[in-house]
């Protein structure tokens, strides 16, 4: 058999292979709190724990971060700070953590899974590269956090200059890189919304959202040898969550898209069709805006996917910026 036949036939299973991965949505999933009639203001990061548990952040006055059981049922409320912007959960050697950039206290903070805070970096271990505020603090911009295998800490500033900070397990700052002075494909970093270790490759990398440029791309863990995943046809990609060789993405531009480790999107959902009307208007009425309210929610499509994460069995729950609180669930079939 010709080479030339063999690579068409390798290429026609692996389409093959990627149009099998379908997901299903599933309406109304999620419950709220008691006496509320909505989850509340969502502007942050959705992650499940190694029991099914979900965790939704909630940034409403005294809203902490909010727990539900795999059934979608509200649990409980740990009394974390209101506005983590960020956060994943992780195993260590020490056990099961809530790892999280709080956003309105510029700060990071590692928590037991019931809210017990055992660790933070405060403004004052980061480097001043961002330059200071009206007065005289650190001018961070935290949004985003993962920890590597051996325990490092990595943060972005992704409000501010897209900054990406290192530290040891401890606390003890390691370096920076990323922000205005790091170019890659001819471009520095530019809101780069969050970030992810990425578990799929050996070694791991670290996945950048680069929301400004509307692109996505890996870094190794020393902040160099860039490799571009897309940088064309995407949403402003805003979160991800992996699940074996499978990444999810929230695009906060109208679309959860789910991604192969060829850098292939192999599934869309939630596909938002008024964008372009939206675009041609000069407005933002259904997309990268917090402001839609119930009464305009369609049933399984998305407005501004914001966070987003796969459970154990590669479902996909995505969280939306917006006022009100929306969490939406689709099923792998």
């Amino acid at each position: 058999m010709s080479t030339l036949r063999i690579l068409t036939l390798l290429a026609v299973c692996s389409l093959a292979q990627a149009a099998e991965v379908k997901y299903e949505f599933v309406p109304n999933f999620f419950g709220t709190p008691p006496g509320k009639e909505q989850i509340g203001n969502g502007h942050g990061e959705i992650a499940v724990d190694s029991a099914g548990n979900f965790y939704v952040s909630v940034q409403d006055k005294d809203a902490g971060l909010q727990v539900y059981g795999k059934n979608g049922k509200y649990l409980k409320t740990l009394a974390l700070p209101a506005s983590l912007h960020g956060f994943v959960i992780r195993k260590t050697e020490e056990g099961e953590f809530i790892f999280a950039a709080v956003l309105g206290e510029q700060r990071f903070i590692k928590a037991k899974l019931d809210g017990t805070i055992v660790m933070e970096i405060k403004p004052d271990a980061f480097p001043e590269v961002q330059g200071k505020t009206k007065e005289g603090k650190n001018a961070l911009k935290l949004t985003n956090c993962d920890v590597a295998p051996n325990g490092d800490i990595y943060l972005v500033d992704g409000y501010g200059k897209s900054w990406i900070f290192v530290f040891d397990k401890t606390g003890k700052f390691k370096k920076v890189f990323g922000g205005p002075t790091q170019i890659v494909d001819g471009k520095a970093f530019a809101n780069t919304h969050k970030i992810f270790i990425d578990p799929r490759f050996s070694p791991v990398r670290l996945l950048c959202l680069d929301r400004g440029n509307n692109r996505m791309f890996h870094l190794d863990l020393d902040g160099g040898n860039p490799q571009m995943i897309a940088n064309t046809g995407l949403r402003n990609p805003s979160s991800a969550s992996f699940n074996g060789d499978l990444m999810c993405v929230a695009e906060i531009a109208g679309r959860v898209s789910v991604w192969n480790k060829e850098g292939t999107m192999v599934a869309a959902m939630g596909d938002n069709d008024r964008i372009a009307e939206d675009k041609a208007k000069g407005i933002k009425k259904e997309t990268n805006t917090p402001k839609v309210p119930p009464s305009d929610w369609r049933e399984g499509v998305v407005t501004s996917p914001h966070g987003i994460t796969f459970d154990a069995q590669g479902n996909i729950l995505e969280t939306e910026w917006n006022q009100f609180g929306r969490v939406l669930r689709w099923d792998r079939k």
